[in-house]
């Protein structure tokens, strides 16, 4: 639990975690109460500036960061500073200068009733990174993340004024697939109807029911954070957005 604390500190996430455990069986979410969280910081950080494309971005893709950002919208809720947001080496690369900093990129060529969306990522060992699916500005979003201490969390985000964001703790967990001080993986999150399907490494370890939240599409994103410890860089090799499995 204690990078997710770290994360309230920042965001007052409000609180009511689910327990786990590495089934299939869906699993119903609990009921959690909010606490007002701080303002979040609306940016455009990308280096080199995004350019527009008139290139039609196809309805399932894969970008290796190695060309045009013209899709992706960011922006940042805590922190003190921006984080340095470039591409290099075919990699995302995002430098964290300040902790308890969150940093959103949203792609937004397409909404998707249903979607499987995945990346691979590493990272210094004080943060931790996620993929996004099902964000509505006007509804929220699902995020999952894997964090340096070995948990993931599952959150539901919202914004509740312009530039006010509230987060649900869904899931804060171990699981067997990470490992503590470890933050190089690749995760994938299906969102389908009321079901989110988590992934990591390409095994499927769970089936949460968000029936709840009446959130049923969307776009799509990636995140990453810094906790207490900075400075702490993140690597994105890739993001890719498929149609789900049968």
């Amino acid at each position: 639990m204690k990078k997710l604390f770290l994360f309230i500190g920042c965001l007052a996430l409000t609180s009511a975690c689910q327990s786990a455990t590495p089934t299939l069986q869906a699993e119903s979410t609990p009921t959690a109460t909010s606490t007002p969280p701080p303002t979040a910081t609306v940016t455009q950080t990308f280096t080199p500036a995004p350019t527009l494309t008139s290139t039609p971005v196809p309805l399932f893709f894969t970008d290796d960061f190695n060309g045009d950002m013209g899709a992706w919208v960011s922006f940042q809720t805590g922190g003190t500073e921006s984080p340095d947001v470039k591409l290099e080496n075919d990699f995302l690369r995002i430098d964290f200068s300040t902790p308890d900093t969150w940093y959103y990129a949203i792609h937004n060529a397409h909404d998707y009733p249903a979607v499987f969306v995945s990346a691979k990522f590493s990272g210094t060992p004080t943060g931790s990174l996620g993929v996004i699916c099902n964000y509505d500005e006007s509804k929220g979003w699902f995020e999952f993340n894997v964090a340096s201490d070995g948990t993931y969390t599952i959150l539901f985000g919202q914004w509740l004024a312009d530039g006010i964001a509230q987060y649900t703790p869904i899931a804060n967990e171990t699981s067997e697939y990470l490992k503590d001080g470890k933050l190089e993986y690749e995760i994938g999150l299906t969102c389908q109807e009321n079901l989110l399907l988590p992934h990591i490494n390409g095994k499927l370890f769970r089936k949460v029911d968000v029936t709840r939240f009446a959130l049923t599409g969307g776009r799509v994103g990636v995140n990453a954070s810094s906790f207490g410890e900075t400075p702490m860089i993140a690597t994105f090799d890739w993001f890719k957005v498929e149609e789900p499995a049968e």
